[in-house]
């Protein structure tokens, strides 16, 4: 505690143990998320680019504003939510969507539950496509994200060029538009392949899910690691009542469910089979 004290002294805002603390509380009330020990610098750079914009001198009263003020807590939570994603990041996940779609030809739902900026429901979408040969596929595609902000860059379909550099060429050619003139650089997605995606804002804490089910796929990557056991046992819970009986739940490949055989049992590499 004294260490810590000591370090932020010479910081722009007053920041204490105790404030860190409790901003710790207020991300797990709200979004199921335990911040480490060694998160304190983090929350400080992040949080600081908000009390400049409040123009507050500190924290504590920052996070009195987070307690009472629903507006706030949009942006004290977006400041916090990490989101590192790219265009079919872990490409067996795909593999096994095109497999599973071909073998099930009647799916009719897929939920993207962490859209992040996009590429990962891109990615679906185009798997979808491909599979179906159609940009209006019998399928519906849902995103979301606690993140309204990421959201918002999502829905709008613009990218580094860079980023879809691995892709392969008919898919670059197929499903985006180079920008020119000012926009060169970078691209943006289809708007066709745009069309196949809902995205909403949605929190997996919350107590009730706008979701239509039931749900043939769900796709929720390394955002499980961010919750105790006790959260994730309730998420996943309420995730497989949603799921039909044949359906296919895509988590990350830093996460294992088999903890839990008495939700879902394994039907591949980080794939799971519901049990309901």
């Amino acid at each position: 505690m004294t260490e810590l004290h000591e370090v932020v002294a010479q910081r722009e805002f007053a920041y204490s143990r105790r404030d860190f603390d409790r901003v710790r509380r207020l991300l797990f009330e709200r979004a199921g998320i335990r911040l480490a020990d060694s998160k304190d610098a983090m929350v400080y750079s992040r949080l600081a680019r908000r009390l400049r914009i409040l123009k507050l001198t500190r924290f504590k009263d920052y996070l009195e504003m987070v307690a009472h003020n629903h507006q706030e807590q949009e942006h004290f939570v977006n400041a916090l939510t990490t989101n590192l994603t790219s265009f079919f990041r872990e490409p067996h996940h795909f593999e096994a969507l095109s497999t599973y779609l071909k073998q099930h030809p009647n799916t009719k739902r897929i939920w993207c539950s962490a859209s992040s900026t996009g590429e990962e429901p891109y990615s679906i979408a185009m798997t979808v496509a491909s599979v179906f040969g159609t940009f209006t596929p019998p399928v519906t595609i849902v995103a979301t994200d606690i993140d309204s902000r990421v959201l918002q860059k999502a829905a709008a379909g613009i990218y580094s060029a860079n980023g879809i550099e691995q892709l392969p060429p008919h898919y670059r050619q197929q499903f985006f538009y180079k920008g020119k003139g000012a926009q060169l650089g970078k691209v943006r997605v289809a708007d066709e392949l745009r069309r196949m995606v809902q995205f909403e804002t949605l929190n997996l804490m919350s107590p009730t899910w706008d979701i239509d089910s039931p749900i043939d796929i769900i796709f929720c990557r390394n955002v499980m690691i961010y919750f105790d056991r006790d959260t994730q046992r309730k998420i996943l819970s309420r995730m497989v009542k949603l799921m039909t009986p044949e359906g296919m739940y895509v988590a990350g490949h830093s996460e294992n469910f088999t903890m839990y055989p008495e939700l879902v049992r394994p039907m591949g590499k980080t794939i799971y089979r519901p049990v309901n």
